[in-house]
């Protein structure tokens, strides 16, 4: 009897472990020849990491952050490594910054440079954070994605880490035609004083 407990509690914490990882889609390889699933929806938004953040408000200077692995791994929260350094998606509408109408500044959840304003905040009806500018181009990096087959798309990168923040389209309001298109779990907030 105590073998079938110790058999069946083994298969409960398996089942679980499969479902915490299978929950995340980390970036496709190069190699790969189809993107990985996005994240399953769920009723909550992740947690963010507890750690210290040292914002940086200005234009970026040049100083980048450059971590292994396996040290951003240690400092991340899991939702947060998974898009940050792994280009996975969180699913629309799950990320505790998407209704975010407070007056601040959305920084980088890695490195804490500053990448958007509430000023350039709009509702785009994707159920992810967007913006139609920047705070300064020089926060940020453009690059050609071809993650998804017969798809080219825009990722956008913070210019200190190279974190994955999400993606920028042409389908925006006036006065750029803009959608940075954020992962919650890729930013955080601090509110104006």
């Amino acid at each position: 009897m105590r073998f079938n407990i110790i058999a069946g509690l083994s298969l409960v914490i398996a089942v679980a472990a499969g479902a915490l990882v299978g929950s995340i889609s980390p970036r496709a390889s190069a190699s790969s020849s189809r993107p990985l699933p996005t994240p399953k929806s769920k009723t909550q938004p992740a947690p963010a990491s507890q750690r210290y953040l040292n914002f940086f408000d200005g234009k970026f200077d040049g100083q980048e952050v450059v971590k292994t692995d396996a040290e951003w791994k240690k400092e991340l929260a899991p939702m947060e490594y998974a898009v940050l350094r792994e280009a996975a998606t969180e699913a629309p509408y799950t990320g505790a910054l998407t209704k975010n109408h407070q007056v601040g500044i959305y920084y980088c959840a890695a490195c804490g440079l500053a990448v958007f304003s509430s000023e350039t905040k709009f509702e785009s009806g994707t159920g992810w954070p967007s913006f139609y500018k920047a705070l300064f181009k020089e926060n940020v990096i453009e690059k050609e994605d071809r993650s998804i087959p017969e798809e080219v798309r825009t990722e956008v990168e913070c210019a200190r880490c190279h974190s994955h923040l999400g993606h920028v389209f042409d389908d925006g309001p006036e006065p750029t035609g803009l959608r940075y298109c954020m992962n919650s779990a890729a930013l955080r907030f601090k509110p104006a004083k």
